[in-house]
């Protein structure tokens, strides 16, 4: 699929014309991936974050949130429980979290892999090379960092730097890469002042990358943080005065109305698209639907992702007593389901659907662990 027809079907409204996209994007994760849906079990084990991201609930200057960090005991609890369900991964999930020590965490994944079956996800964000080193080494099979999108002002726009330090998430995708870990990256979808061509662009940059995981989800912003205040869904470019500080949560950005018709709508519509899509350019790579589909739509947003492209969902295994505050965005979807709960709910829902949960650890059958990342993967 070439760039034009991509950026066609991003533009298409018509229900008919989509019926094929879904279609295709379905057969083709049928031919590849197959019918089974792999469960991964996500534990949120910190909320704790330095970075000062504008529109995520976790950001360094929300005072608003309880924070906290599980233990390794309560880790391990939660592990066991993916065992008992028979899922064949954990995720372990935080904010860029300096207080995660990497000889602590590096034990931890120690006692999992020791312990039990599974393959276990590290989804951290920025780390230094010596603590992916150190993680690998103790067993992590994979690790997911989102590079949200390939559009470089517009990712520093929302996304502030640490102070003193340049992000550059292609290169830790890179160095991810060469450590010899499954490699998962994505992007966000409707991000203020994202154009079809920006999403065009990360769609061919999944290609170029080469990825094993790709995650997709709507942009949410939450309301304690400078895009969740009123007026910041309009399409824009530049920051104005003062919103360039990223600690001011009342910063408001300029609008471009002469852009405004090529602004990525959030939708629950455009991120199946962007499933879709995704799928068919990495025919092999594992896709979740996610629970911002779910949380867009409760009924079935997982089962309509699921049938447009997605092969894996991310069942919630942290204690109910820290679920809640791990706010990135507001309302989300399962909240106050227990694990098992959640477990019961979605097998039933795949079984009505005719999918099978998926056995094992659910590698990517694409895998290739010399594969390099181009420099030249993002967009200026």
């Amino acid at each position: 699929m070439h760039r034009r027809e991509i950026l066609d079907w991003l533009r298409v409204k018509d229900e008919r014309r989509l019926d094929e996209l879904w279609c295709r994007a379905d057969e083709v994760r049928r031919l590849h991936v197959g019918d089974e849906v792999h469960l991964r079990g996500l534990i949120e084990f910190s909320n704790h974050c330095v970075r000062r991201c504008a529109y995520c609930g976790l950001r360094a200057g929300n005072r608003r949130i309880e924070r906290y960090r599980m233990t390794a005991d309560e880790i391990l609890d939660c592990a066991r429980q993916a065992v008992a369900y028979g899922y064949g991964t954990v995720v372990l999930q935080s904010g860029e979290d300096p207080g995660t020590q990497a000889a602590w965490l590096a034990d931890v994944i120690r006692r999992i892999k020791a312990e039990t079956p599974l393959a276990v996800t590290l989804s951290l964000g920025e780390r230094e090379d010596d603590e992916l080193a150190l993680w690998r080494k103790a067993g992590a099979d994979r690790y997911l960092l989102r590079f949200e999108t390939s559009n470089r002002r517009l990712y520093e726009r929302i996304h502030p730097p640490r102070p003193g330090v340049r992000s550059d998430r292609f290169a830790i995708l890179r160095r991810l890469r060469e450590l010899g870990y499954e490699v998962g990256s994505g992007v966000m979808i409707g991000i203020p002042g994202q154009t079809y061509d920006d999403l065009a662009e990360d769609i061919e940059t999944f290609r170029r990358l080469r990825l094993d995981m790709i995650g997709v989800g709507p942009y949410i912003a939450h309301p304690d943080t400078p895009l969740g205040q009123p007026r910041q869904d309009a399409p824009v470019r530049t920051p104005a005065g003062p919103a360039a500080q990223p600690g001011n949560r009342a910063a408001v950005f300029a609008v471009d109305t002469a852009v405004a018709h090529e602004q990525v709508p959030s939708t629950e519509l455009m991120t199946y698209k962007t499933i879709a899509l995704a799928r068919i350019v990495c025919p092999q790579a594992n896709i979740p639907s996610t629970t911002a589909l779910a949380t867009l739509n409760r009924a079935n947003g997982r089962e309509l992702g699921l049938s447009r492209g997605a092969n894996v969902i991310m069942p919630n295994l942290t204690p109910l007593r820290y679920r809640s505050l791990y706010e990135i965005y507001p309302a989300k979807a399962c909240l106050y389901e227990t694990a098992a709960e959640c477990d019961a709910c979605l097998k039933r829902r795949l079984r009505a659907m005719g999918r099978e949960v998926g056995t094992g650890r659910g590698d990517s059958p694409g895998r290739n662990p010399v594969t390099t990342i181009p420099r030249s993967a993002e967009k200026d």
